[in-house]
């Protein structure tokens, strides 16, 4: 797991061992034997490594591939949920996971944007408001 998780992070981030081992304070061999399964980094290395690649220590180590539909491990921040169904009318299911992490329940009105290029985005509509407000504020203010 680590080592699949390290080359295929490190390949995200287009950097080479060296690169990444210029980073972390350590030489390419030592890249090369943490992807190779050879060794494994002390604390404080997984720990900078991790920051480095923009994932946590947690998903860095233990992160198996069929978690994200076995496309490998995302950046921080970053989440395929699965794949949803459109209904007949338009309506889809929000995974469970994405309610929990974005604390969307029942009854909560949400916002849909949509760019032709980039794609959907939806929002809790209190989020959206204050960011259309902020915007507002700014525009009124100049």
């Amino acid at each position: 797991m680590f080592s699949e998780n390290l080359v295929q992070m490190r390949k995200l981030h287009h950097m080479t061992q060296e690169d990444l081992a210029e980073k972390v304070g350590v030489t390419r061999q030592a890249v090369a034997k943490w992807e190779s399964g050879e060794s494994v980094p002390d604390l404080e290395k997984s720990r900078l490594l991790a920051q480095t690649l923009e994932v946590s220590l947690d998903e860095l180590v233990n992160h198996e591939p069929d978690d994200n539909l076995g496309l490998g491990l995302a950046p921080k921040g970053k989440h395929l949920f699965g794949i949803v169904t459109v209904g007949d009318k338009g309506q889809i299911v929000i995974p469970a996971k994405a309610r929990k992490l974005f604390n969307i329940s029942t009854g909560d009105n949400l916002v849909v944007l949509g760019d032709e290029n980039q794609g959907m985005a939806i929002l809790k509509e209190e989020y959206f408001l204050q960011i259309a407000n902020a915007i507002k504020d700014i525009n009124q203010e100049k």
